[in-house]
């Protein structure tokens, strides 16, 4: 009887001690070292983990950065002592970092773009834009439920009138705000002098008329107007170059809607 209980512990115990001498050696003949470089840099890097970068967090992006040659700059966090530090593990050149914050691609106030219903209880702005795209009229506008609020690490964004607005000299641009608008209308851009437009609607001129004064038309007289080709009109919206947008501000005297508008964070400083 014992020997019926002995023999096949001992055979189990035996095959449960030979893979584990096996899986042992796999692990140190297939072992993958890790460059040292990645939890350097990951050190560095602000740990806020708001995937601004467009990686998981900030691990993911100093693995990114070691790995792939992801740019330094896509921090949207990063500082130009950081930079060069990162730089120089790296070794490479630093590059110049640029200062970004939030705007909010709305301007549709609740006396421009009336409700369509009245949500009760609901104080989400994902759930609401699931039941029928949101309460407003506009099915691209801000919903003003304030979900990016409370996402803002810095206060720095508010519902006025039924619209987010962004405080710049807060913001930090860690972009946890635009990660969380279901309806993608918060974009993070440099802090330079850029013309901003301020609708995400990609209706017709024409419907976009009957439901908000404050939205695009489409009409081409800012694409035309711009002297260097920054702002183009695409899906019946205006959109700019932030790159190539000089800040001259002739799109926004053009714009017959008034919704393009100037940011220049940096004379605030």
């Amino acid at each position: 009887m014992l020997e019926q209980i002995l023999y096949p512990a001992l055979a189990i115990g035996a095959i449960g001690l030979f893979f584990g001498i096996m899986l042992a050696l796999a692990s140190i003949i297939f072992k993958v070292e890790k460059d040292e470089r990645i939890d350097k840099i990951a050190e560095i890097l602000p740990g806020a983990n708001c995937g601004g970068c467009g990686y998981a967090g900030c691990s993911a992006f100093a693995q990114a950065i070691v790995d792939n040659g992801a740019r330094i700059s896509k921090c949207n966090l990063m500082t130009e002592e950081k930079s060069k530090q990162i730089a120089e593990i790296m070794g490479v050149k630093a590059g110049k970092i640029i200062k970004k914050v939030a705007i909010v691609g709305c301007n549709g106030t609740c006396d421009k773009c009336g409700n369509k219903c009245e949500t009760y209880g609901i104080e989400d702005c994902y759930t609401a834009s699931q039941l029928g795209t949101g309460p407003k009229n506009c099915e691209y506008g801000c919903m003003g439920l304030g979900s990016c609020v409370r996402a803002c690490p810095e206060n720095a964004i508010t519902i006025i009138d039924g619209v987010a607005n962004v405080d710049e000299d807060k913001c930090i641009g860690c972009g946890k705000c635009a990660s969380t608008c279901p309806k993608k209308l918060i974009q993070i851009v440099p802090d330079k002098r850029i013309a901003i437009v301020k609708c995400a609607s990609k209706d017709k001129g024409i419907i976009v008329k009957n439901y908000c004064s404050a939205g695009c038309i489409g009409c081409k007289i800012c694409e035309k107007k711009c002297p260097k080709q920054a702002i183009t009109v695409n899906d019946d919206l205006a959109k700019v170059d932030y790159e190539a947008c000089v800040g001259c501000g002739i799109c926004a005297t053009a714009c017959p809607k008034g919704i393009i508008t100037m940011i220049n964070v940096q004379s605030k400083q």
